[in-house]
């Protein structure tokens, strides 16, 4: 038994095609798609038909992230939303505006996916943990914690949305994270997902497999789209997001977000001052701002 998860594809379609012919190469049994299939990068509408063209050919499976939670809330809004408030989410009304007619089909996306090995072995697939898709195991969560996101324990919790990958035992559950096809977090622009085989005398054995893509191509994607201009002053920090394989929008919430809120500075002056930081300066320009 072969299991392929793929997770945060974010609009990212050069990383998703990449993806998908290793994928084909491979030749699983069951192709999970584990969230965050839109919302974040510049081709929501392209990623989410490729997805949900294979879908019908191919029975990809479909488990609903935090980014398409995000598309729903913005649906349930009807533009009601205005002000700072809207401006903090802008890129999220952006992708919306890309995958309106599909929004039935989002909201019927599973929380979950499971499949069980001849043996009974459960392999879960969660977009975050069992208590919330926003929800992220991470390289620092303590035991403890852990426990708690993965009850009741399978044999193999599978998940994704913090973009960084990972391994890890405990009581008997193999925790994968098998981090980010569209926006790695961990340092490495190549994309990840992960494998997952099953045999009578191994049991389950899990792999994350990284592949370079075609970066070029998806920068000029964030210009050509329209999403740099359109989705708000977050969009120049997810570009550079991109570049560095590196979070940057949790820097600016901490730093600036309630000052927003409040009116006491702009968005764009907000991310301005973040792209400032000395770390940050190997990665600006074009196609985003320039900034002196």
């Amino acid at each position: 038994m072969k299991i392929a998860v793929i997770s945060d594809i974010h609009g990212n379609l050069p990383a998703l095609e990449t993806v998908t012919a290793d994928i084909e190469q491979w030749q699983p049994d069951c192709v999970v798609v584990d969230g965050d299939i839109v919302n974040r990068g510049p081709l929501s509408r392209e990623a989410l038909e490729w997805v949900l063209a294979r879908h019908e050919s191919d029975d990809w499976q479909l488990v609903r992230g935090n980014h398409e939670d995000y598309i729903l809330e913005c649906a349930a809004a009807n533009g009601r939303i205005t002000g700072p408030e809207y401006e903090v989410q802008q890129f999220a009304y952006w992708a919306y505006r890309q995958v309106a007619d599909y929004v039935p089909i989002l909201a019927n996306m599973p929380d979950q996916f499971s499949v069980c090995a001849p043996d009974g072995s459960e392999l879960r697939v969660m977009h975050g943990s069992m208590r919330d898709n926003r929800d992220g195991v991470y390289p620092q969560t303590t035991d403890t914690e852990l426990r708690t996101q993965i009850a009741p324990a399978p044999r193999i919790f599978v998940t994704g949305h913090t973009h960084r990958p990972l391994i890890r035992e405990i009581d008997g559950t193999t925790v994968v994270n098998i981090g980010s096809v569209g926006a790695p977090f961990d340092g490495d622009r190549q994309l990840s997902y992960g494998r997952f085989t099953w045999t009578a005398a191994a049991g389950w054995q899990p792999e994350i497999v990284r592949l370079p893509y075609d970066f070029a191509r998806v920068e000029q994607d964030y210009a050509h789209s329209g999403f740099l201009e359109g989705a708000g002053p977050l969009a120049q920090l997810m570009l550079v997001e991109l570049r560095r394989a590196g979070g940057l929008v949790y820097r600016w919430a901490t730093r600036y977000q309630d000052a927003v809120m409040a009116g006491q500075i702009s968005m764009e002056e907000s991310v301005r001052a973040v792209l400032e930081d000395e770390d940050l300066r190997p990665y600006r320009g074009a196609p985003g701002w320039t900034v002196d």
